[in-house]
């Protein structure tokens, strides 16, 4: 079954004053998305969803990427993942887009990126918000890139649709100042060679 592609979407944050100060560089806040056809829609308890993550994968993560590198010029310093699924689907359905590397690892492999990439996936009807938690792509407990992109497409999802998306930050959060994970590891006498102390 083809990638059925109702709509695609990019919104862009940029970010110049925060909490009363303004940003010495702003910040700018990437998602972009595209709203499918689910291809398991109608059919009953699919085992096997292997076919349809394989054809659909691909297609979706260089489309969403090359969104992604338009807008920022390559120039992503933190990224996230993320689905929203029609009531008339199952979570697992938009798990199935998103947690594949036939999807991420064309986002990955165009930033560089070593760390794992975060996600949000859930299930709701039109207007549901979609949630793209973002983290520095290298470097998962560098907290100045914790940040949130919160999107709502009033049409969408319909029952037998998935929003699928992919976020990107340029820049930290606005004015960041809560420190690293390291910092607070090292503080508390954990060894920042073994932190998890196995």
């Amino acid at each position: 079954m083809a990638v059925e592609i109702r709509r695609t979407l990019v919104t862009v944050q940029t970010t110049y004053k925060e909490g009363w100060k303004e940003v010495a560089e702003p910040t700018k806040m990437v998602a972009a998305m595209a709203i499918i056809k689910n291809p398991w829609f109608g059919r009953g308890h699919v085992e096997d969803m292997g076919p349809e993550i394989r054809e659909h994968g691909p297609v979706l993560g260089k489309l969403l990427t090359d969104m992604i590198m338009k807008e920022t010029d390559g120039a992503v310093e933190g990224y996230g993942k993320a689905s929203v699924v029609g009531m008339g689907g199952e979570q697992e359905h938009g798990q199935g887009m998103t947690h594949t590397l036939w999807f991420g690892n064309q986002y990955r492999d165009a930033v560089k990126a070593k760390s794992y990439m975060v996600f949000a996936n859930t299930r709701g009807a039109a207007g549901t918000a979609l949630i793209i938690p973002c983290m520095d792509k290298d470097d998962g407990g560098k907290r100045s890139h914790y940040q949130t992109i919160q999107i709502c497409v009033p049409d969408a999802p319909a029952e037998d649709e998935i929003i699928v998306a992919l976020g990107a930050t340029v820049g930290g959060h606005p004015n960041h100042r809560i420190g690293d994970r390291y910092k607070d590891l090292e503080e508390m006498g954990h060894d920042l060679d073994n932190p998890a102390g196995v």
